[in-house]
């Protein structure tokens, strides 16, 4: 099983690792492999899903860095429905004709999460959603399970023998629905699942799904850090390989600041983190992982220089790992 957490931009430093895996390695072997993601994890394990993966990988990138948000004169940020807009567009000329290439992957089950609104956020309005985030923020601080009160986790999976593929996580700890993932809903589950609140419009009303509003499926499952190993569901020698863009693997977008919730616990006794060095990290430009307040603060030019410097430095994961595939060095190797 390979999770992609959500996380914006700070995902396009998996870029040179996502090729080698997807390109490369997992090329040279037959067994299926579970896709999970959310955000910008689900269109990069969709685009793993597609023919030619390399090359996809790298458009991916180009059309990543490529966009661009400008403010109207006088604000701070473009207003949710254009940036919605614009997005829909995106991942239409991006996926445009190609939905059956990753629904009929011969060996990828792919599982698009994203999360529904309950309550006041059932719809998307001016006043509903900032009062149901407060609610779901309050109500996730004092236990998580009690997220479910507000917003739910649906998970969209490719399509398998009888029905979507099943669901490759145990899901004791937030209320949850399965939905068949196809064409006619793919671009809409997709998109939901990158919509960030306040930033993206939510999508209403997905086909072949619950009727309500959707959004970023980083709200309820930020890092994937989902019940992997429940119930037998890896077999006796599965694991969980993980790139991801930091060490630690926070549950949800609402607990970032929630320090206790950042910690392992044995859902994750199967997962092997392929994650940088934090010293690496501080050579990138101005010291961090590219994120979406760079639109914000940067200008166009200057914010794309910095991002593909991130992404060309970003290769020494990949050429790392490869190395370590060729000469494995237990003491690489760190507990959670």
């Amino acid at each position: 099983m390979i999770p992609a957490a959500a996380g914006g931009p700070k995902g396009l430093i998996l870029g040179p690792l996502d090729r080698f895996i997807f390109g490369e390695w997992l090329a040279q072997t037959r067994q299926p492999v579970d896709l999970v993601g959310a955000s910008i994890g689900a269109w990069r394990m969709a685009t793993a899903c597609l023919d030619a993966p390399v090359q996809a990988f790298e458009r991916l990138e180009r059309d990543y860095i490529a966009q661009r948000f400008d403010p109207p004169p006088g604000a701070r940020r473009m207003p949710a429905a254009q940036v919605s807009e614009r997005f829909a567009g995106s991942l239409q000329r991006f996926y445009g004709g190609r939905v059956p290439e990753v629904l009929g992957h011969s060996r990828y089950r792919l599982h698009v999460v994203a999360a529904r609104g309950r309550g006041l956020l059932a719809r998307e309005s001016r006043w509903r959603t900032p009062l149901g985030y407060l609610g779901a923020f309050a109500s996730n601080a004092m236990h998580r399970s009690a997220l479910g009160a507000w917003l739910e986790r649906v998970v969209f999976s490719s399509p398998g023998p009888d029905g979507p593929a099943p669901i490759p996580f145990g899901t004791g700890d937030l209320r949850t629905r399965h939905v068949a993932l196809n064409e006619a809903n793919f671009m809409q589950a997709l998109r939901a699942s990158c919509s960030i609140p306040f930033a993206l419009q939510a999508v209403h009303d997905i086909a072949g799904a619950p009727r309500g509003a959707y959004w970023d499926g980083g709200i309820t499952d930020y890092h994937m850090h989902l019940a992997y190993a429940d119930q037998g569901r890896l077999g006796d020698d599965g694991i969980v390989l993980y790139p991801h863009f930091q060490r630690a693997v926070i549950p949800g977008w609402l607990d970032k600041g929630l320090r206790w919730r950042h910690r392992p616990t044995p859902a994750l006794d199967a997962m092997v983190v392929l994650a940088p060095d934090p010293q690496w990290v501080a050579g990138l430009p101005r010291g961090k992982l590219p994120d979406r307040h760079d639109f914000m603060d940067y200008d166009h030019e200057t914010r794309a220089r910095a991002w593909n410097a991130a992404t060309s430095a970003s290769q020494q994961l990949a050429d790392e790992f490869a190395q370590w595939l060729r000469q494995p060095d237990p003491a690489r190797l760190h507990a959670l």
